[in-house]
């Protein structure tokens, strides 16, 4: 499932269904919002995110199964000291996050903040380097930056 607001979404993964935001302006939870109101739970993986690995998704999925959190998220060195847009949200956080965006919540640690059942995985447990799993492409220099780390596969 693809969270975005683009009308031509349809067209960047064919087949992969797309969802908006149900409220507007609920930046990245928004998205996370819109895809946990399908009922189910999800792994969330930012589209700017270019070298988030399979193996720390497997790192994430596992972590969720054995824990039974309501959010799994990896500890970063990003703003917010973690990764709320690579992580397992448990179907059973679609409703407070609802009732938090509705009350005009955007920060993803406030919203966690109000969660009894996070999991945070620490950095020395994922398998790579977080700054550049993490690495995320959202200007031009970012995406230089991006693209020389993976000419030079670091």
């Amino acid at each position: 499932m693809l969270a975005a607001n683009d009308p031509g979404a349809t067209d960047w993964l064919p087949g992969v269904a797309v969802v908006a935001d149900r409220l507007p302006d609920a930046g990245g939870l928004g998205g996370v919002d819109a895809v946990l109101a399908s009922g189910s739970d999800a792994l969330i993986v930012a589209w700017d995110m270019p070298f988030v690995t399979v193996d720390v998704l497997r790192v994430i999925v596992d972590r969720a199964r054995r824990a039974s959190a309501d959010v799994v998220v990896p500890q970063s060195e990003s703003p917010f000291g973690f990764e709320p847009f690579c992580a397992f949200y448990s179907a059973r956080a679609g409703a407070p996050l609802s009732r938090f965006l509705a009350a005009g919540g955007r920060a993803p640690s406030d919203f966690l903040a109000r969660l009894t059942r996070v999991e945070r995985i620490p950095q020395a447990e994922l398998p790579g380097d977080a700054r550049r799993l993490f690495l995320s492409v959202n200007t031009p220099e970012d995406l230089a930056t991006a693209r020389a780390a993976a000419e030079r596969g670091t």
